[in-house]
């Protein structure tokens, strides 16, 4: 046999075993009402082709396996259902939540392989709310590493992971450890501590080495570290504009964590892609989105989170304590002042502040203070997917897209609350869910 003869054999099998392949994962959709591309209008009686994984195509009216040329492809009947494209959450903590029962010091028993057995719920709960994908921003570079590739190749159930690897952050700021004596502190190598531009610019460098497919900088104080040094900035102008020009030069975005005022700005000035709370942003804010092109992910869950736990758990740190009743009266102004000064909003939680897979109570959040139902959907998709980069991948039901698909019993336009209830969960063209 000549070698050519070896290659027309090897390259018929291979076609033949695609072909069969591909039409072996060909499944459709019946769609009782279809929010393709959310901000548009609903449609009614619609067909959607998913083929390995992916949206082959859209049809009006429910068309039939042999209408569509395919011999025998599997039929999901949501006649009876809204579907929309899966939800994006962009700031969630899927490796921990917290619990007012809890032993504080758990953490200094627990190894990795524990926190990554703690994790599984955490992770199917987020997928069976309607999230296919989340940016994770804090958590052990190897777990998170390892949970992500489990997640992606369906060994286990979860969303799609994009993360950090844990935040960039000053010595002694949110983000570093507290409240331990030196030894045990010492014990805590991370790596995203640093001083100077130079060497946060190195911190940046290791986190992409670990991983990381977006950069996490904590540019001011946080809530919930343990330290009496209030919410403003902390990572200096010149610190952070060095880590964004590092993490721009490597592809990466930059997403920062900032409350006040001050820290929100010069996280903006410096660059950053997106301001993580924003609890305190002002009308300089609002002009520093606009002329930057950032976003805004208001995490406004965590906010109600922390203050309802401050009924019921009587072991928070006063310094903590202190910050909650500081910070949660005013973010409801402060997402006003955004969303009618036009920034771009998209969807966050911090999941892990909140409970796993009560991610949805956000929507209803955002629409009481004032976004409508469409606007909110379309900030967990379109909006979501496009501060990700990846709105060629996720966000809306279109032709090449993911099969990233959920659905609902009744209308969310109508009833916001309806997005707490999710029935259906299809990730990557694979059902999770469906009751």
């Amino acid at each position: 046999m000549t070698r050519f003869s070896s290659f027309l054999i090897l390259f018929f099998a291979v076609t033949f075993t695609y072909s069969v392949s591909a039409q072996d994962n060909i499944r459709i959709i019946h769609a009782g009402s279809l929010l393709a591309i959310p901000g548009e209008k609903p449609l009614s009686n619609q067909t959607v082709v998913i083929k390995n994984g992916s949206i082959e195509s859209v049809h009006s009216g429910f068309k039939s396996s042999s209408e569509l040329g395919f011999d025998d492809a599997e039929v999901t009947d949501l006649k009876d259902k809204f579907v929309m494209p899966g939800f994006i959450d962009m700031h969630t903590h899927l490796t921990g939540e917290r619990d007012p029962d809890a032993n504080p010091h758990e953490w200094t028993t627990m190894n990795e392989q524990d926190l990554a057995f703690k994790s599984l719920p955490y992770l199917e709960r987020t997928l069976h709310a309607g999230f296919t994908t989340v940016r994770n921003l804090g958590a052990d570079a190897e777990l998170i590493g390892a949970i992500q590739r489990a997640t992606a190749k369906g060994l286990i159930a979860g969303p799609r992971i994009i993360y950090s690897a844990g935040a960039i952050s000053a010595t002694g700021g949110h983000g570093d450890s507290h409240g331990y004596r030196t030894e045990i502190l010492e014990l805590d190598e991370n790596v995203g501590i640093c001083n100077g531009a130079d060497d946060c610019r190195r911190a940046v460098r290791a986190r992409v080495k670990q991983g990381a497919g977006v950069i996490k900088i904590t540019a001011t104080g946080g809530v919930l570290s343990n330290t009496a040094a209030g919410l403003s900035q902390q990572l200096t102008d010149e610190e952070m504009k060095s880590i964004v020009d590092a993490a721009n030069s490597l592809g990466r975005k930059v997403a920062a964590h900032a409350h006040a005022a001050d820290g929100i700005n010069a996280a903006l000035r410096a660059g950053v892609s997106s301001i993580d709370h924003g609890s305190y942003l002002d009308d300089e804010s609002v002009k520093l989105f606009l002329e930057n092109d950032a976003w805004l992910v208001p995490t406004l869950l965590a906010g109600i989170s922390v203050r309802d736990e401050l009924v019921v758990n009587d072991q928070i740190p006063p310094a903590i304590v202190d910050k909650i009743n500081t910070v949660v009266p005013v973010v409801e102004a402060s997402f006003k002042r955004a969303l009618k000064g036009g920034v771009n909003i998209a969807f966050g939680t911090d999941s892990g502040v909140s409970k796993h897979g009560e991610n949805a109570r956000e929507f209803e959040i955002m629409v009481d203070y004032g976004m409508s139902e469409s606007h909110a959907i379309k900030t967990a998709t379109l909006n979501a997917a496009e501060l990700l980069g990846m709105k060629d991948q996720i966000g809306s039901i279109e032709e090449g897209k993911s099969a990233d698909i959920i659905a609902v019993d009744k209308n969310p336009l109508d009833d916001i609350s309806e997005l707490k209830n999710v029935t259906f969960v299809m990730k990557s063209g694979v059902i999770y869910k469906m009751k």
